[in-house]
């Protein structure tokens, strides 16, 4: 008897392990979708009464909603037109059935249900081609950091040239990027160095860069690095490397390390 529930104690405890192990697998979700959206489309938003949801990505545009007849409508995606005295870009979109207007405006923006802050306040003008007036939604979104950037960078090359450990105090600099929360840290070249990064589809910037106070020794390139690394507007990755660039031309270039 001793036996047999011993042996059923064993099968209850292992579905308990097994169970927990799947919950823990399953993808985290916030108010802008799975882990899943925020790899393959660059930006979300949600808005309420009507509830409704609209994301962007690189090969179309899906809104969704409770609005009868607008339940799910899936645009081809278009380039932005941007504004040109503030960070605001416009989407005019269209399908067989429906037309919309998009227009993202960085400004702080609060769910109007959960309270939460999001960096970018939008507004949608939706209508299928048979109604006269267009739908007005409001609601909030945020851009979905590029999830490739979330790793260690050493640097390889600065300004065109192959960089060299007698460079720098006793290492080649490099940067660990936390694209979940839009931060950064890491070795300048002779300072410990940390920040933030802004993202928006095709713009990287480093900003709010501040490092330890240690005296560098003449020759040493730490300026010369973090003055290139805050002057970085695009970026691409390929090949273990990823390379930053500005209007000039190819700043920065790191190789991918783990």
């Amino acid at each position: 008897m001793k036996n047999i529930v011993s042996i059923l104690l064993l099968l209850l405890l292992t579905g308990c392990k097994s169970t927990t192990g799947k919950t823990s697998d399953t993808q985290t979700t916030s108010e802008y979708g799975t882990q899943e959206d925020e790899m393959k489309y660059f930006f979300t938003s949600t808005g309420n009464e009507p509830f409704w949801g609209l994301k962007m990505g690189s090969e179309n545009i899906v809104f969704t909603s409770l609005i009868p007849g607008k339940e799910k409508l899936v645009f081809p995606s278009v380039e932005a037109v941007k504004a040109m005295d503030a960070n605001v870009k416009m989407y005019k979109v269209s399908n067989e059935t429906s037309t919309a207007a998009i227009t993202i405006q960085q400004l702080e923006c609060q769910n109007s249900m959960s309270g939460a802050i999001s960096p970018y306040k939008v507004s949608v003008e939706i209508k299928n081609n048979s109604e006269l007036e267009a739908k007005k939604l409001s609601g909030c979104g945020k851009y979905n950091t590029d999830y490739r950037l979330h790793d260690i960078w050493v640097l390889e090359e600065l300004n065109g040239f192959k960089v060299f450990v007698t460079d720098f105090q006793r290492e080649l600099p490099r940067i660990e990027i936390n694209s979940a929360e839009n931060k950064f840290m890491g070795y300048g070249g002779c300072n410990a160095i940390s920040g933030t990064i802004f993202y928006e589809k095709d713009l990287l910037r480093f900003s709010k860069v501040i490092s330890t106070l240690m005296a560098c020794p003449p020759g040493n390139k730490e300026g010369e690095f973090t003055k290139a690394l805050q002057s970085t507007t695009t970026y691409s990755i390929g090949d273990n490397r990823l390379t930053l660039s500005n209007p000039s031309g190819k700043i920065l270039i790191f190789k991918k390390v783990d």
